[in-house]
């Protein structure tokens, strides 16, 4: 999670909103992303489907067994849709999002039993730290308007 945090302070510098995602599978870091959202001009740039495509391309597979995701912010319901979909077996995330998290705040895409793929959720981790450069971020916002 550490990495991760590092990965979203890179993204505050350049003006993004601070979400950074590694995939790590048998200690090994296969893939990483930060939010681009605004640099790209994308909805779809989210730090999660950044690293899961990153990880495809590198693997040459849409399946990402044995495999954890750990992200900063509790993913939203587009980025759990892409989680499940990959299959990854696992996900850790920092700060719960109470406005857009789709894996314990709003929903449970990965306990869902309707779905044909679950995985496990681990919330809360350095969540201080997570939600506090979260916090700075919109606090800076708030002060340039």
């Amino acid at each position: 999670m550490q990495k991760a945090l590092e990965l979203a302070a890179k993204a505050a510098l350049k003006d993004e909103v601070p979400v950074g995602a590694i995939l790590v599978q048998n200690d090994q870091i296969i893939a990483q992303g930060y939010n681009h959202r605004e640099s790209w001009n994308s909805v779809l740039a989210h730090a999660e489907l950044i690293a899961i495509q990153r990880a495809s391309n590198q693997l040459q597979a849409w399946r990402l067994l044995n495999m954890t995701l750990y992200v900063t912010l509790e993913p939203c319901l587009m980025c759990s849709g892409a989680i499940q979909q990959a299959r990854i077996p696992r996900v850790v995330f920092g700060a719960h999002d109470a406005k857009g998290g789709a894996l314990v705040s709003l929903y449970q895409v990965g306990s869902d039993s309707r779905l044909n793929h679950r995985f496990a959720v681990t919330g809360g981790v350095l969540e201080d730290e997570c939600r506090q450069i979260l916090k700075v971020f919109f606090k800076g916002k708030r002060l340039q308007k």
